[in-house]
């Protein structure tokens, strides 16, 4: 199955703000509660509290880290800071500076807040089970599975991998369930009603395509008389098939 099914503005959107977020979005994500509030207090500086509280929040929201914070959002910014008592975002540009620091920081909130990497295993095998179902049960396009993953994995505190990773892990289970339906169909007719399909890829003497082939193809004409000649030819090739 193919793997790059992403279109170019869900690649452009992964792991990345797609714009400003909403204000329920703005409550519910980046709100600071009396342990982030802490957690942050610890940090020196108005550069570092704001800027570890602006990594606190975004993989809070997106699911991972930015390298360059520069790129969030305005009203990101102001939102954090206005809890911090911090109304100078210009202080971000010494934090922005400091990768050494940034990685210290994201290190902290990862033990601290308990998220984990996409690599563990039992993550990796709980995602696949719930994508598993997903398309089996109901055989979801591998865009829509997608997105069922990524909010999967940042309600579970996953750090999300490379979309490229992701992407052939879906392909790759797609591909499990489409086996498991194909086997299970194969083994439903007799062997009387096998014989009977096959009868139908096979190319009688003097023509140049099989019966199959004719009933791909829809009427020449399209109109009402061959389209019920379609369908009564369909009717009996149906009935011949699950005839014993």
């Amino acid at each position: 199955m193919a793997v790059d099914f992403l279109t170019p503005e869900q690649k452009a959107h992964y792991g990345q703000y797609a714009g400003e977020p909403s204000e329920s979005q703005l409550a519910r994500y980046f709100h600071l509660d009396a342990t982030d509030l802490a957690f942050v207090a610890d940090r020196r500086g108005d550069q570092n509290r704001l800027g570890v509280a602006l990594q606190l929040t975004s993989v809070r929201f997106l699911g991972t880290f930015l390298p360059d914070i520069s790129v969030m959002p305005v009203n990101v910014k102001q939102y954090v800071g206005r809890q911090l008592a911090i109304e100078a975002l210009s202080v971000l540009t010494e934090y922005a500076q400091r990768d050494t620091t940034k990685r210290e920081h994201n290190a902290l909130i990862r033990k601290h807040y308990g998220y984990k990497e996409f690599g563990d295993r039992p993550w990796v095998f709980r995602l696949s089970r719930v994508l598993y179902t997903r398309a089996w049960i109901s055989n979801e396009r591998p865009s829509v599975m997608f997105e069922i993953a990524v909010t999967w994995l940042v309600q579970h505190k996953v750090l999300l991998p490379g979309e490229s990773t992701l992407s052939r892990l879906i392909s790759e289970i797609r591909k499990r369930a489409a086996d498991r339906l194909w086997l299970q169909l194969s083994s439903l007719p007799n062997e009387t009603q096998r014989a009977n399909l096959e009868t139908l890829l096979q190319i009688p003497e003097g023509q140049r395509a099989s019966e199959f082939d004719r009933l791909r193809k829809g009427p020449t004409t399209i109109s009402g008389p061959a389209m019920s000649a379609l369908f009564r030819g369909c009717a009996a090739n149906l009935l011949s098939i699950a005839s014993l």
